[in-house]
């Protein structure tokens, strides 16, 4: 359908547009009013205000929070409830949630967050505080372990820097779990936000408070952590506050050496030393981080082996199992630290102040029975003494699966100078045929380091694995046209006839043809060299690529060669071992010398003993 527009339409409606153009001026940017959010304190004063919602966390029991009419704060009408279940609960581990608001205050005017609390026994709640809104959560303030008695009693969380809090939707967030596996009741209520005139700050705190130091290399990042800040109350007490980064301004005294970004993030990028400090409300920090950048960071060797031959405890290169956690902090004789980093994508541990430190992974244990090696490196940046100790022990749970019971048993492995370098990867091989100290390798659960002088390691790849003295599963099948393919050896394609794969040349090898997989397979045992000879010569001019499957798990030499009257014979050499089965297509300019329309034999050499299997064994092009 078309339309249609008459002139004197279109002249009434430019005039239209006209007198709009003529009513209209530009509004100077300046004219424009910033949004105000409500600047109201109330959270919940016998009941929610209009603008609250609650959300439960997850894995949290969703029906921990209930409205209380009973037990409320001087007789007011209703208070907040929560049922903390018992642990193992069908429901949910802890209770907790966020009360929010769907608009957003301006709490400006405010210095803290006050509320009454009480339980029907005494109990620590986990973490309870503002600034979780669900989403950024950029201005998150919190008490932890908050002691609760069955009176009620008033609680003050002081606001760092009011003036940040201009929009603040996250108005009160809690979570507590069981204690001693059993759960608990307790009530809030009487909560906003108030103006109280003897919230006093005494000091803020990054690091802890301690002036920490730290080696980097370019590419890490380093968070800043151990952000507190301590007011004194109107009832005279000291209140320690957990808080965001947010709160704090960061300053760099070295921005060529070390970066740090408004959410306190400390990015190296260049060597040599910055130390990293912050303010809060215009107020000196105590603490500092010093980054201590050694220049381009060189990784572990990325590992190669198969995911299904791998238990990774640590890896980028595969899938970890679960893990409890990588350093224990084993009271009261460690004193190893954490202090991990991420590099070029590369995650590290790093242990600083190294003197022993424990992995766990016992929820579940690992079956380690069908693997035969346990795989680490280390890297040490500092310098390495001579007769300096590094001790790898496994521990093994025993039958019950659990620490302790009578059944644990372990192993210790120790390492020392000239394996352990300094300012180099070491790569530690284990043979677990050799921890004869372990009863068993069914639920192995601990991995410890010790012998640390006080010094730093690096460690990244921790894993078991397997060796496989042959392979379990077939070769590749091959995908190429039968009609561009010469094969010699492959159940893929029609074979040259009459070919002898184990003339007597002297060899010590052992020739046999077994199945795997289905799937026929050549096996070289006790490799030293072996031949192959064709019923007549062939040509191979018209082909481009020659292609072998192979695997072998001890082979340290591996050469595949071809051979014309003469003998004229070139090789090319083949990558030992192999971690699974290796594909390789071969030029054929790589035999250059050999006649090509004449080639009579294969040779295969540079065996010690070891195991070979071959597959697919032709000419394509």
């Amino acid at each position: 359908m078309k339309m249609y527009i008459t002139k004197s339409v279109l002249y009434c409606l430019m005039a239209v547009l006209a007198v709009t153009i003529i009513g209209c001026k530009k509004r100077d940017i300046a004219d424009l009013q910033a949004v105000e959010f409500p600047k109201n304190g109330d959270v919940f004063i016998d009941d929610f205000t209009g603008d609250l919602q609650f959300a439960a966390f997850g894995g949290s029991d969703v029906r921990a929070f209930q409205i209380e009419t009973r037990e409320t704060y001087n007789n007011s009408r209703q208070s907040m409830r929560f049922d903390v279940p018992d642990a193992n609960s069908a429901s949910g581990s802890y209770a907790g949630g966020v009360f929010y608001s769907t608009v957003g205050r301006n709490l400006t005017n405010f210095n803290a967050l006050t509320f009454y609390i009480k339980a029907n026994v005494a109990v620590n709640i986990g973490e309870i505080g503002f600034g979780n809104d669900l989403g950024e959560n950029k201005f998150v303030v919190s008490i932890s372990n908050l002691p609760v008695t069955s009176g009620w009693r008033k609680v003050i969380i002081p606001i760092p820097d009011a003036a940040k809090l201009t929009a603040e939707r996250g108005l009160l967030y809690l979570a507590s779990g069981p204690i001693n596996n059993r759960g608990y009741t307790f009530w809030v209520d009487e909560v906003k936000f108030e103006k109280l005139g003897t919230v006093v700050p005494v000091e803020s705190s990054i690091m802890n408070g301690t002036n920490t130091s730290i080696t980097t290399f370019i590419g890490v990042t380093t968070p800043i952590t151990g952000l507190t800040s301590t007011f004194n109350l109107p009832n005279g007490v000291n209140q320690t506050v957990n808080l965001s980064r947010n709160y704090f301004v960061f300053n760099s005294s070295n921005a060529a050496v070390a970066t740090i970004s408004n959410t306190g993030v400390a990015t190296s990028v260049s060597a040599g030393t910055s130390v990293i400090t912050a303010t809060v409300a215009g107020v000196q920090a105590r603490g500092s981080l010093t980054i201590n950048c050694q220049g381009v960071f060189t990784r572990a060797p990325i590992p190669t082996r198969s995911q299904a031959d791998v238990i990774s405890i640590f890896s980028d290169a595969y899938t970890n199992v679960p893990v409890n956690y990588y350093n224990g902090y084993w009271a009261p004789f460690q004193t190893t630290v954490s202090n991990d980093f991420t590099v070029q994508g590369d995650n590290v541990l790093n242990y600083n102040n190294f003197n022993f430190v424990g992995i766990e992974f016992s929820a579940p244990t690992v079956n380690a029975t069908s693997m035969t090696h346990f795989h680490m490196n280390a890297f040490f940046p500092g310098t390495v003494a001579p007769g300096r100790q590094l001790r790898v022990i496994l521990v093994d749970f025993g039958a019950n699966g659990v620490f302790g019971g009578g059944d644990d048993t372990r192993h210790s492995t120790t390492f020392t100078t000239p394996t352990l370098v300094s300012r180099s990867w070491v790569t530690i091989d284990i043979p677990l045929a050799n921890m004869t100290g372990l009863g068993s390798r069914n639920n192995i659960a601990q991995i410890i380091f010790e012998g640390g002088d006080g010094s730093t390691m690096y460690v990244d790849n921790v894993y078991f694995y397997r060796i496989q003295t042959a392979p379990t599963t077939a070769a590749p099948t091959p995908t190429r046209p039968a009609a561009n393919v010469l094969s010699v050896f492959s159940n893929a394609y029609t074979n040259i006839p009459g070919t002898d794969f184990n003339p007597n040349w002297g060899q010590s090898t052992q020739v046999s043809q077994l199945p795997i997989a289905g799937n026929t397979t050549l096996r070289y045992a006790n490799f030293n060299y072996q031949g192959t000879q064709f019923a007549t010569a062939q040509n191979v001019s018209t082909f481009t690529n020659f292609h072998i499957d192979y695997f072998s798990a001890n082979a340290t030499t591996l050469r595949v060669f071809l051979i014309s009257p003469g003998p004229v014979e070139r090789s090319f050499t083949l990558t030992v071992p192999t971690s699974g089965w290796n594909s390789v297509d071969i030029p054929m300019s790589a035999f250059n010398g050999v006649n090509l329309s004449n080639v009579i034999q294969l040779k295969f050499d540079g065996g010690t003993g070891s195991d070979v299997f071959l597959d697919n064994l032709y000419f394509w092009r």
